[in-house]
């Protein structure tokens, strides 16, 4: 299929353009380049520099490409951003997701698939998370990420949208061969901090909580590596090729992290040892957050290449340690 990537210069973004192309598909990418990175794109795959919210020049973009599915990744992501600033997470993550909504309906384009979270399901009281248990976002972003589910499931039943909405747990990971990977400005996730901590890059890791009620004292996570992810975009073309279908998945390794694996692990990969501190607990933080993703299993055949978090770290650190500066070099 002609598949439109949006946000396809992102991290998950560009990650799923390679893996479309790999699976004989063709992909099409829209990115504005404010966090995704020009270098990320193949070369040879039709590129064009445009805002989620122009609705008129995304419009062309699916006639001009002959578009018949469209993928979504183009938000906002910082969680305490978007605390701070919540009109520039609703206007991007939910107004101009709208737009693009629009701009297919106007072309015809009936098949979306959505990046959504785990934060729609706000501090659950028990785990692993399930796809029908209660969503109680805690932050704007998730709120948004919500707000754009309920809209694609309204979409559905009045339009015949076709939809799959699958919730990311802990991304984590580069492309296996090296040649794209995790660059964020900022820096948020703490497999990339640890990294640049153990090379020097940048100052001793924060670890934010050593009283939670865990094994270990810190929290636990579920960390997916980021090419099983897109693999798994790719598994559900399939199911929504019925008018209207209304999917939702978690996407997850099912296997509980914590901080502190985490750093014994990019010891072990990395040879370094991790300067670290501990701090406080940050405001929002679950003690844990793991997934059951045993329903995109069964429905979608999808099982993770990338099992153990030592192999997700082992992609991350062939990636960060030959591109130091990430795509600035």
């Amino acid at each position: 299929m002609n598949v439109l990537v949006v946000g396809g210069a992102g991290y998950i973004g560009s990650h799923c353009v390679r893996q479309l192309a790999a699976a004989g598909h063709r992909p099409v990418v829209i990115d504005n380049l404010v966090f995704g990175h020009r270098r990320a794109v193949a070369p040879g795959v039709p590129f064009y520099d445009v805002n989620l919210g122009e609705e008129t020049a995304v419009g062309s973009v699916l006639e001009e490409e002959r578009i018949e599915l469209v993928m979504h990744f183009a938000a906002y992501a910082y969680v305490g951003e978007s605390v701070h600033e919540p009109l520039k997470y609703y206007f991007n993550n939910v107004v101009a997701t709208l737009g693009l909504l629009r701009a297919m309906r106007a072309k015809g384009v009936g098949k979306f698939v959505f990046s959504s979270t785990c934060a729609t399901y706000g501090i659950p009281e028990k785990m692993p998370l399930v796809e029908t248990m209660p969503q109680a976002p805690i932050n704007p972003y998730g709120q948004t990420k919500l707000d754009v589910e309920n809209a694609l499931k309204a979409l559905a039943r009045a339009h015949g949208l076709s939809f799959a909405a699958f919730r990311y747990f802990n991304a984590a990971g580069a492309a296996e061969d090296g040649a794209i990977g995790e660059d964020h400005d900022p820096e948020t996730h703490l497999i990339p901090l640890a990294i640049d901590a153990a090379t020097g890059r940048r100052p001793p890791l924060q670890v934010f909580g050593t009283d939670y009620p865990t094994p270990d004292g810190t929290c636990l996570r579920d960390y997916v590596h980021v090419d099983d992810l897109s693999r798994a975009h790719i598994a559900v073309f399939g199911q929504l090729e019925k008018p209207g279908a209304a999917l939702f998945y978690n996407l997850g390794t099912g296997t509980p992290t914590s901080v502190r694996e985490v750093i014994n692990a990019v010891e072990k990969v990395t040879g370094k040892k991790v300067p670290r501190t501990e701090a406080p607990r940050r405001a929002g933080d679950p003690p844990a957050l793991y997934a059951d993703a045993s329903k995109a299993r069964r429905e979608l055949g999808w099982a993770v290449k990338f099992n153990t978090i030592e192999s997700i770290i082992g992609t991350a650190w062939k990636w960060h340690s030959a591109h130091p500066e990430g795509f600035g070099r």
